[in-house]
């Protein structure tokens, strides 16, 4: 398989195709800061908690039924836009394989479980609000962090089977398995095997990742991927992901992360306190804040969103360096990001405040050049 190459007109449809996913975002967002001040503004909010709590004063029940009602009523208004980013628009760009029929059983699924892990937070972050009205915000952020780690450690054995199929690999591909282990061990990770999954199911992208802590980390690789990579680009791939983990990245993003979330819990509590001030709530605790509580939290991850981006395209870069040393491979690995823009209709080149606001990762292109960089610099 010979190296890859940018396509311009990959690049053509890729801008577009991120520029009308922001607007969407934008629009999404917006939509959720109007239906948080109509609540609020409107004394939709007290009403709801009044007529919960005209049949039941069991607390757990009254704030699981506010989540619901709430959460529902958005659920509702966000469903078109959900549609047209989650079907239509993948489908207009040739991006998805998916069926109708499986994108409503995907959302159905997703739904469920959002609803029951969303459910079983709310009801944690109300239990410290009645339990401690000034210290809650500190057991919160706390609470959370180990439930991250939990889920990290389950999600690839319980979690991500609901989504996907995951199987070995085939005979097929056993020296690829053989060589992904031989790399893991050589970059002091050990996995408990190699997967691949049914990515193109849903969508034409590939991807690659190492997934879980301990016993349950392996390494999943789409079939796409598989498909349409060689076994020179998926090493180095992989490599980037075994990077992540030589770093340290998954803890100490958790760490990062969880201090982020401490903050933002910290200043919601004072939110919280100046509503009961000026919209007459009962205390912390009462449900019919909850608007509060949404809009304090949204502004203030909107507003250190670039700070988190920022955290992680340092690490993003630190394993795309762990990678090329690791393997050697720096036309490889260039290679292998622009075949990932040209299969994932990733903009390479985004603009600089795009890109400071809402990547993760650095802009393909300079990992690209960084890559190429490498081979320059090793020859």
């Amino acid at each position: 398989m010979e190296n890859q190459t940018l396509d311009p007109k990959r690049q053509i449809k890729a801008k577009e195709y991120a520029r009308i996913q922001r607007r969407f975002l934008l629009f999404d967002l917006l939509l959720g800061v109007v239906l948080l001040l109509v609540w609020l503004l409107c004394g939709w909010s007290a009403l709801l908690r009044d007529w919960i709590y005209s049949w039941t004063q069991n607390q757990w029940l009254a704030v699981i039924t506010y989540g619901a009602v709430f959460g529902g009523m958005f659920y509702i208004l966000d469903l078109p836009l959900s549609y047209y980013t989650g079907f239509i628009l993948p489908h207009r760009f040739e991006q998805s394989n998916q069926t109708l029929k499986g994108w409503w059983g995907d959302l159905l699924k997703s739904t469920l479980l959002s609803a029951i892990l969303g459910g079983f937070l709310l009801e944690i972050v109300y239990l410290g609000l009645r339990v401690a009205p000034d210290s809650w915000w500190l057991w919160t952020a706390g609470f959370l962090f180990l439930f991250n780690v939990l889920l990290a450690n389950l999600a690839p054995v319980l979690l991500f089977p609901i989504f996907n199929k995951f199987s070995p690999l085939d005979e097929e591909h056993l020296d690829l398995q053989d060589r992904l282990i031989k790399l893991a061990d050589q970059a002091g990770t050990k996995v408990e095997g190699v997967y691949k999954f049914d990515m193109s199911r849903r969508t034409k992208a590939a991807n690659a990742g190492l997934t879980g802590l301990g016993n349950t980390r392996r390494i999943i690789l789409g079939d796409t991927l598989i498909e349409e990579f060689s076994p020179d680009e998926i090493e180095t791939v992989l490599a980037h992901e075994l990077g992540h983990q030589a770093n340290h990245d998954i803890l100490l993003s958790m760490v990062v992360q969880t201090g982020i979330t401490l903050a933002g819990l910290y200043l919601t509590s004072r939110g919280l306190s100046w509503a009961i001030l000026q919209f007459g709530f009962s205390s912390v605790s009462d449900i019919a804040a909850l608007p509060i509580f949404g809009l304090s939290l949204g502004a203030f991850g909107l507003l250190t969103m670039p700070l988190s981006n920022g955290f992680s395209r340092w690490r993003e870069r630190l394993a795309d360096n762990f990678a090329l040393q690791l393997t050697g491979k720096g036309h490889i690995y260039a290679s292998a990001l622009m075949r990932l823009g040209n299969q994932n209709l990733a903009e390479v080149d985004p603009d600089p405040w795009v890109e400071f606001l809402l990547y993760s990762h650095p802009a393909l292109e300079k990992r690209i050049l960084n890559a190429q960089s490498f081979l320059y610099k090793s020859n």
